[in-house]
């Protein structure tokens, strides 16, 4: 059954849009792109895995440490003497008090231990997540220029960019963008596809909606561009 995004056909994918831009066009930078996200995306499936599993010497270790910690304050608590009078009654509560405060920062201490797991994880996926957000900025900005309206040269100025591509050639590169912008956004769903974490999935969904709002805008250039070649045969 077909309900998991399968990493290893991702990485296929993106490794075939690779071999598609540095053939079509050798010397362009979008060639270079693709290699760095081919890297990212081969780091991602196996960052990904490990993320999901649990780090058991690090579970363990925390565990050793509860214990004996724990061991230690029982050890405290049946060798210290604690005398039979108490002369103020305000004492008592001053004694309570801070009997009541070792115990809340004992229990912060351990739920701190505890969820320590948690944010060694989440902070380590929002790390890889950024660089994939990066990437997908970078793609953007390798389409910028790429201005269906001004493909002929025509009104450019000393500082426009060159103009070199055919329209057909023009609707490939833009095309190669927009498949580039949705790989990222596939590659980001892997860190949340096994590891269940609303921070992390945020982090996601943030970068699916960039890279989803980025592919609608490349596409509205190729739809421009598609036009203008037709007004142009007609």
């Amino acid at each position: 059954m077909y309900r998991n995004l399968d990493a290893g056909k991702i990485i296929e994918t993106v490794r075939q849009l690779r071999n598609r831009i540095q053939e079509r066009f050798p010397q362009a930078s979008l060639g270079r792109v693709a290699e760095d996200l081919l890297h990212v995306a081969e780091k991602a499936a196996v960052k990904a895995e490990a993320i999901s599993h649990p780090f058991l010497p690090f579970r363990i270790g925390i565990g050793v440490l509860v214990i004996a910690f724990l061991a230690l304050m029982a050890w405290i608590a049946f060798h210290v003497k604690i005398s039979a009078q108490v002369d103020r009654l305000t004492e008592f509560f001053q004694g309570m008090d801070a009997a009541m405060n070792m115990v809340l920062l004992i229990g912060g201490a351990i739920f701190s231990l505890f969820t320590l797991e948690v944010r060694l994880k989440r902070n380590r996926a929002l790390k890889l997540l950024h660089e994939l957000r990066s990437l997908a900025h970078i793609v953007d900005m390798h389409q910028l220029t790429k201005d269906p309206e001004t493909i002929t040269g025509k009104g450019s100025t000393a500082s426009s960019p060159k103009r070199m591509m055919t329209r057909f050639e023009l609707s490939r590169y833009l095309d190669y963008c927009s498949e580039m912008s949705s790989l990222i956004g596939k590659i980001a769903a892997l860190y949340v596809q096994k590891y269940d974490d609303p921070v992390v999935l945020s982090a996601v969904d943030q970068i699916e909606d960039l890279t989803s709002s980025l592919s609608r805008k490349t596409w509205q250039k190729i739809m421009i561009n598609n036009n203008l070649q037709m007004e142009a045969v007609g």
